[in-house]
């Protein structure tokens, strides 16, 4: 998107309320932002501390409910996917089925319904960007977390689809793949600490700014994305002749 990807932009949040959601809006608005639509399943726990903060209701399992935030966001140009779900589960587990299916709607077909909505908006504010959060656990699974790490897995794929279908209406697109953030998602699933949550928003804002695909914003991260990258360079990002 260029050196002022986001002064005076318009941009919408998911999972706004608290953690990576909430470190989004604030960067957002210290890069000088004209208006940041903050998501959540709650609008009330949103910051409305900043003028340019606009609480909307949004709820990733409902296409109704994605369906009324767009309606109410036309003048967005940045769409930002932070909201997801995780549950600590092997595929062995009694729950693994019921899991991941819960995770799938909200990681992934959720991810599908804000692509379908606000895409054309997207287009018609000029192209602007979309981004994902995928996860390390997009690229490498974790026993603890199989079937998180499969939904993430799913939404990364998803996402390299919108990335080539998005391209001609000039929407960028940037999959963003933390490791350990300090969240309470984290928190509550028993994992290590890990790095603050501006950490991802820093890496969200410089990736559009450089017009990257991938971010890799931590340090376990940049370590997959650095072992990662040869691939990515020749196939994901590469032009492949059939």
């Amino acid at each position: 998107m260029g050196t002022n990807a986001i002064t005076n932009q318009v941009a919408l949040v998911t999972g706004a309320n608290r953690g990576i959601g909430k470190a989004i809006v604030q960067a957002l608005l210290a890069k000088g932002a004209g208006k940041v639509y903050a998501t959540a399943r709650k609008p009330e726990e949103i910051d409305t501390s900043d003028s340019r903060v606009v609480p909307l209701a949004l709820d990733l399992s409902s296409a109704d409910s994605v369906s009324a935030a767009a309606a109410e966001a036309q003048d967005v140009e940045i769409v930002i996917n932070n909201g997801g779900v995780l549950k600590v589960c092997s595929p062995l587990d009694a729950e693994a089925f019921e899991n991941f299916i819960f995770e799938t709607d909200i990681n992934v077909l959720g991810l599908m319904r804000v692509a379908q909505h606000f895409a054309p908006i997207l287009k018609d504010n000029g192209g602007g960007a979309l981004v994902q959060l995928n996860s390390v656990a997009s690229l490498k699974a974790f026993g603890s977390f199989a079937t998180y790490s499969a939904s993430k897995a799913a939404s990364y794929s998803i996402t390299q689809s919108l990335e080539q279908v998005l391209k001609d209406q000039g929407t960028q697109v940037v999959s963003v793949h933390p490791g350990p953030i300090n969240t309470d998602m984290a928190d509550s699933a028993g994992l290590p600490d890990g790095e603050p949550p501006s950490v991802v928003a820093d890496a969200i804002i410089d990736a559009l700014v450089h017009g990257r695909f991938h971010a890799f914003p931590d340090a376990m991260a940049r370590q997959v994305g650095e072992a990662y990258q040869p691939f990515a360079e020749n196939v994901i990002e590469a032009e492949l002749q059939g």
